[in-house]
């Protein structure tokens, strides 16, 4: 065999020989995602290794998406993917989230209950429209409109669930909406609010004690799980993350938890939620509507927590400001990091972080409670 026989031979084998249109588009959408993690810093710890779980998947004869007749045949990817597909990485990101969560706000301050509920306005709408579709059935589309609570380890255990063909597209549509929150959601605060609104500074909060610091997880867990059951798997991780943060005895549990164990779980959950958007399967009509209804879901919950925002603005006389109601998301602490930007912007001397902290943590009860609402209907 001579030397250019081999060259065609290693040709004919490359991944060079068997790439695809599908392949092309979708290394096209990783650049653009790794672009907006990268250069616009667009919640990098997401996007980056979702951008490039996408590339990888999409590797012609690589393998690592692989599913054999058995575990020890699966590709790396698919392996750890099982993580994803037993709700485990779900759970445990949920963990790490309370344990660098402060509830605080949201117990000085019980009227961001108020402002969570109405942020899942989303949810509801989306799941509504994707059954008038006709495209979708009634579980598909509850596991669509979680992603309007713009919470990635909900909507893939919801998905998980009710509708785990159509997990991967979900999974990705979620994380992505959560790591563009700072292109999203702005100007549709600009556009429901007045500058005069905008301007509005808020009062300090209370101090909580320590007390109702310990209190609140356990109650909070007890009531919810009691209500519905199905989500307890979700709600207690993130209350026993809490309590590690908040009991002050287990130090090095609550470090574990916010740092090491959650940024491990990132990352394997990351690439492997991005490994899922395969071009063959990502790139159908039903896929790129589940993606569009995502992001109506997630517009709409970012409107219903602005109008109430509004509403309650001008039942309290002008002591509440609207900008606080978007973060009633569940992206905790992007949409009131974002909450924060846009009142800066209004007023240099306001500071709406912490009262928007209370809506955003009372976001992601929200968007389990309502996780669960579902599963109650049609688990």
């Amino acid at each position: 065999m001579n030397f250019l026989e081999v060259m065609k031979a290693l040709l004919q084998q490359s991944g060079f020989a068997a790439l695809t249109i599908q392949n092309v588009i979708m290394f096209i959408v990783s650049f653009l995602l790794l672009y907006c993690a990268i250069a616009k810093k667009f919640e990098p710890l997401l996007l980056l290794p979702i951008a490039f779980g996408v590339m990888l998947a999409n590797l012609p004869s690589a393998g690592l998406m692989y599913e054999g007749s058995n575990i020890y045949e699966h590709g790396v990817l698919r392996v750890i993917q099982i993580g994803i597909k037993t709700n485990v990485f779900p759970c445990l990101i949920f963990m790490g989230v309370g344990a660098m969560t402060d509830f605080g706000p949201l117990i000085a301050n019980p009227i961001s209950l108020l402002l969570g509920a109405a942020a899942q306005l989303g949810i509801y709408t989306a799941f509504t429209l994707a059954i008038a579709t006709g495209l979708f059935t009634g579980p598909e589309g509850a596991a669509i409109g979680i992603i309007g609570g713009a919470d990635g380890p909900t909507s893939i255990f919801l998905a998980n669930a009710l509708a785990p063909h159509l997990m991967a597209p979900i999974a990705v549509a979620a994380y992505s909406y959560m790591a563009l929150i700072p292109m999203i959601q702005p100007p549709i605060m600009r556009l429901l609010t007045t500058e005069k609104e905008r301007k509005i500074k808020m009062g300090q909060l209370r101090k909580v004690s320590k007390v109702e610091k310990i209190i609140f997880p356990i109650v909070v867990v007890v009531f919810c799980s009691l209500l519905l059951p199905s989500v307890a798997p979700l709600l207690g991780m993130l209350m026993l993350g809490n309590l590690f943060r908040e009991s002050g005895v287990v130090a090095r549990l609550s470090d574990t938890a916010q740092n090491a164990l959650i940024n491990i779980v990132t990352i394997m959950l990351g690439v492997t939620v991005g490994a899922t958007a395969n071009g063959e399967l990502f790139l159908r009509l039903e896929t790129l509507a589940i993606v569009a209804m995502g992001l109506f879901a997630f517009a709409f919950s970012t409107v219903g927590g602005i109008l109430l925002g509004k509403l309650l603005c001008v039942v309290t006389g002008g002591k509440i400001n609207p900008l606080i109601g978007s973060a009633g998301v569940s992206a905790v602490p992007m949409a009131a990091r974002v909450s924060q930007v846009e009142g800066a912007k209004a007023n240099p001397t306001n500071f709406l972080l912490m009262h928007a902290m209370g809506p955003n943590v009372a976001g992601v009860i929200g968007s389990a409670v309502a996780a669960g609402f579902f599963l109650l209907m049609f688990g």
